[in-house]
């Protein structure tokens, strides 16, 4: 349902809240969120054009959220990768439907709707402080990090 470039971007910034405020340069992003390099940098622009994340180059740069974790929402990410499209009106475009969507098209974006509000309630300091005591991301075999403990 979700692509691959959300669920790249979603672990990014799950890693990026963990280690808030401190920044995490682009190879130990990577590293940690199993992102090959490349395919996160694109994803890392998409987020920095939806000013969810900075970043800077140089000695003491690298990519850290624009705001704290309890002020993004799982719907900004979503919003700024790929955002829900909901059915405004009858994709085959048949006349007399028009904005009455059929009982099919309606439930279906009734369910997306859902969706957006379950995202739209959902923080990223949410997924960090949810009450399975599992952190995000934590521990990955052979990748050194320090975990933030809930």
């Amino acid at each position: 349902m979700f692509s691959r470039t959300l669920e790249y971007a979603l672990r990014a910034v799950a890693h990026l809240a963990l280690q808030a405020p401190k920044a995490v340069t682009a190879k130990e992003l990577a590293s940690v969120t199993r992102v090959p390099g490349p395919y996160l940098h694109k994803v890392m622009q998409l987020l920095r054009d939806h000013e969810i994340v900075l970043s800077q180059r140089g000695v003491g740069g690298g990519i850290r959220l624009a705001k704290p974790a309890s002020e993004l929402t799982i719907l900004n990410i979503v919003n700024a990768v790929e955002p829900i499209e909901r059915i405004k009106s009858c994709p085959l475009e048949i006349a007399g439907h028009g904005i009455n969507l059929c009982p099919l098209h309606r439930r279906l974006d009734n369910a997306m709707a859902q969706i957006e509000q379950a995202f739209a309630t959902s923080t990223l300091a949410d997924l960090l402080h949810d009450d399975s005591g599992i952190t995000p991301l934590c521990p990955f075999p052979n990748v050194k990090i320090v975990c933030a403990q809930t």
